[in-house]
């Protein structure tokens, strides 16, 4: 008991905690105090102090925000991966599947489904679509994504032994080679087109901005850019100081782009450019969504404030909220507190939600794009075979059958391809029912409960014929974007992440227009410069 008191009194760092002592606080601690001594003493059976502990934790910060979250020690690696990228492991994503042994039995097991090019997987051979038989000798069947995970990761340049099965290959595959320290990178493709480079960024960890100022030298140094996009939809944020040095690339030194205030003073704090910028009158357009957050927002809205880049696309999410990671006394867990709100240079605060209130702020939210370039997409077949993992077993056997294909910037799938997937799907009774069919047989369950008259009832089920058309009609319905989904996942087979994004931005119709807005600022400015010159 004495030690459950210790982890609470601990959880609370000293000196904040020594500054907000009330009677209040007292009070509430005694009452969760005399309800553990209680438990500790009356309850039937033997409770796990610690998980009570921890669930106690995370429910009271669940009154917080999403972001408040308590790490104990054993979720070290977890906090680690969340603020500098790196792990140490083998680099794949893995993803669960339920296989069907027969009519009365299922079996859950997990597949690689995305090795990363250079990392320990991909270069001991290990293919997206392998079924994880067994790690280290452990059986692998019917484990959960956690379990094999925490069996994949582990220190830097320990030995691991994977079994793998693979499709189109008799017998179960060993692998054996060294667990490294996983980097993700935060810059997936960067290229020039017409003249333009185009970085997408994904994350804001350690050193991505050296990245980011790398990449663009490059394209400056070797492509001959004029101008520059920047990609950050889907970005969710990252380190603050990372945002900084990137808008440091475009403004002047000592500029403020930022500015924190929280309830303490130290969380009050102006951030300025520290650097000279080598690019302060380069055309600059930033490409976000509705998933661009925190300090996607940051570059975003400073550069719109500063006049220094103009914002396209969708309304970001409005996470306006500055997190640091408290090192506890306890255990060496740890506390990531939202700490402040920050602020743009014009002023604006751009958190969405008042969570102390669950309501949304005054304000709209996020940034405002300059020119709104709204994501058309719509719920088509594409997704159901997506989520069906029928697209991704295609690749898997195209994948054994082809060695090679040509690289990712040509390679187009051909008609009597398009034809073996659809004879694929034959193969495997794929049938494809929308949602809105889904919900039409409720209709007519109804319909036939309440005792419609027949020529009504008839007219009711010649329309679900009409909203539920066979998956060869759909595939034909929506070609380009079927074609474009399945190419995507077949070169990923060869080309990994980096081959899927040279292939997507090519088809991207909201890139396309974005460049087209990046041609202009570059023609403005190069007019303006020829104006200046003739004065």
């Amino acid at each position: 008991m004495k030690r459950i008191l210790f982890t609470i009194l601990f959880f609370v760092p000293t000196i904040a905690f020594s500054q907000v002592k009330t009677a209040e606080i007292d009070a509430n601690m005694g009452i969760f105090f005399d309800v553990m001594r209680q438990l500790d003493y009356y309850y039937v059976d033997t409770l796990d102090y610690k998980d009570i502990v921890e669930t106690a934790i995370t429910q009271m910060l669940r009154k917080t925000d999403p972001y408040t979250v308590y790490f104990p020690s054993s979720k070290d690696a977890d906090l680690r991966m969340m603020t500098t990228g790196k792990y140490g492991g083998i680099g794949a994503i893995i993803a669960q599947r339920e296989i069907q042994v027969n009519d009365s039995t299922t079996e859950r097991w997990v597949f690689i489904s995305d090795p990363y090019e250079g990392m320990p997987a991909q270069m001991a051979d290990l293919w997206a679509g392998d079924k994880i038989l067994s790690v280290n000798g452990i059986d692998m069947k019917n484990k959960s994504v956690k379990e094999v995970s925490d069996q994949l990761r582990g220190a830097s340049e320990t030995k691991i032994k994977v079994v793998v099965e693979r499709y189109g290959v008799e017998e179960p595959i060993e692998k054996e080679f060294l667990r490294k320290e996983i980097k993700l990178p935060p810059i997936p493709y960067y290229d020039a087109f017409e003249g333009i480079g185009y970085i997408a960024l994904t994350e804001f960890t350690e050193h991505s901005s050296q990245q980011f100022k790398r990449a663009l030298d490059e394209l400056k140094e070797q492509k001959n850019i004029n101008g520059l996009i920047i990609d950050l939809r889907n970005n969710g944020g990252g380190i603050i100081d990372e945002a900084i040095r990137i808008v440091s690339n475009f403004v002047p030194r000592g500029t403020m782009v930022v500015e924190t205030k929280g309830k303490i003073e130290s969380s009050h704090r102006i951030y300025k450019t520290t650097q000279t910028p080598g690019y302060l009158d380069f055309p600059v357009v930033v490409m976000m969504n509705k998933n661009s957050a925190s300090a996607s927002e940051i570059v975003a809205g400073s550069l719109q404030d500063l006049g220094r880049a103009t914002v396209v696309g969708e309304q970001s999410y409005g996470k306006g909220l500055v997190q640091s990671v408290r090192s506890l006394q306890h255990e060496g867990g740890h506390l990531k507190v939202t700490t402040a709100h920050y602020y743009l240079p014009s002023g604006r605060c751009i958190q969405k939600i008042n969570y102390a209130h669950r309501e949304l702020s005054n304000n709209e939210g996020g940034i405002k794009p300059d020119i709104e370039i709204k994501d058309t997409n719509k719920v088509d077949i594409s997704y159901d075979l997506f989520a069906k993992n029928l697209i991704f077993d295609y690749a898997t056997r195209f994948h054994a059958n082809y060695l090679t294909i040509p690289p990712a910037e040509q390679f187009t799938l051909m008609e009597d391809d398009l034809e073996d997937f659809c004879q694929f799907l034959e193969d495997t009774n794929y049938v494809y029912r929308t949602e809105t069919s889904k919900n039409f047989e409720k209709l007519l369950s109804i319909a036939r409960q309440e005792d419609m008259d027949t020529a009504t009832y008839n007219m009711l089920v010649r329309i679900k014929d009409e909203i539920n058309p066979p998956f060869r009609k759909s595939i034909e319905e929506h070609k380009e974007k079927v074609i474009n989904v399945l190419t995507a996942e077949i070169i990923k087979r060869y080309y990994y992440q980096r081959g899927v994004a040279a292939y997507q931005i090519r088809h991207d119709k909201i890139f396309a227009k974005t460049l087209e807005e990046a041609k202009k600022l570059v023609q403005q400015k190069q007019t303006s410069n020829k104006s200046k010159k003739r004065k």
